[in-house]
């Protein structure tokens, strides 16, 4: 039987939620949580107590980067150990999720699991296949890092380097894909998204802006096969059954299993506007903060 890596868990968030709970119940004796907020004016800087192992880290408000990978800096800073988890605050913790991902580094290294997007708007009930393609799909097969679920050691990238430029740009995860090999596990978890047409356009507007900037070869590919798929079903109409059902079919693979997959060709052809749409976006808003993004380490802090 393996030992237990004494492990830090990064958790950001401005408030106490389940997840807080679900994780510090999962902790080890020597593993540790870190919760991760802003500033002292945060609801859950006035919590009175927290569970054994779980700590309170003060981020401070962003400048030159966003409030994401400012809280995960903070977060690496104070870790005391080598082993790290990245986790949100936004989706179920099982009771297992801890030992699982421990049991992913032992046998892959660094790992990460997959998010499955369900959208609480009408507009990200739309996009659902859009996500499930692009964030399942598409973490699984390149092996991208999610920072809602990924496990590594300090030795498997440049800390020094890596923290420093945290502090220049948007994406964690984004950049934590570039600092070292993360293998993907077929392994999903259900994060809600949205909420309203606002916050579903602001999501979609970052998470095209993080892909095309980090991956912009990959993220021309991606719209040229949009363009050609829609361009093929208006040509050949029995096309938009056989792309749906594929989607559903790749999703079922992963568990996912949703109504909206069924509409596959009309997220498809809404996606192609609001892809332009994210590309000619000045700025962007993102936990209560606007964001311009200059280049991937120029990011501008302005006043939502």
């Amino acid at each position: 039987m393996s030992t237990r890596i004494p492990t830090s868990v990064l958790l950001p968030t401005v408030s106490w939620t389940e997840a807080c709970d679900d994780v510090a119940a999962q902790l080890g004796p020597e593993d540790e949580l870190l919760i991760i907020h802003d500033t002292k004016d945060d609801p859950i800087a006035g919590r009175a107590q927290f569970p054994e192992n779980v700590q309170l880290v003060t981020a401070g408000d962003p400048t030159g980067c966003s409030g994401k990978a400012n809280a995960i800096a903070a977060g690496m800073e104070a870790a005391s150990h080598d082993r790290i988890v990245w986790t949100d605050d936004d989706f179920h913790h099982p009771p297992d999720w801890l030992d699982r991902l421990q049991q992913d580094y032992a046998e892959h290294g660094p790992t990460t699991e997959l998010p499955e997007f369900a959208g609480q708007d009408p507009l990200a009930v739309l996009l659902e296949p859009i996500y499930a393609l692009g964030g399942t799909l598409g973490t699984y097969v390149g092996d991208h890092a999610w920072g809602g679920a990924v496990i590594f050691d300090r030795d498997d990238l440049d800390e020094a380097e890596f923290r420093s430029e945290l502090r220049q740009t948007v994406s964690d995860d984004g950049l934590l894909g570039e600092h070292t090999d993360v293998t993907s596990v077929r392994r999903v978890r259900t994060v809600p998204i949205g909420g309203s047409l606002r916050q579903t356009l602001e999501r979609h507007v970052r998470f095209n802006q993080i892909f095309t900037t980090h991956d912009p070869t990959a993220a021309k590919l991606s719209f040229g096969m949009l363009v050609a798929g829609l361009v093929g079903c208006i040509v050949f109409p029995p096309l938009a059954l056989a792309l749906t059902g594929l989607t559903v079919g790749i999703c079922a693979m992963f568990g996912v299993r949703r109504l909206s997959l069924l509409l596959t060709v009309p997220a498809l052809a809404i996606a192609m506007p609001l892809g332009l749409y994210a590309i000619v976006r000045d700025t962007f808003v993102w936990g209560g903060r606007r964001y311009r993004w200059h280049s991937k380490f120029d990011v501008e802090v302005l006043t939502e």
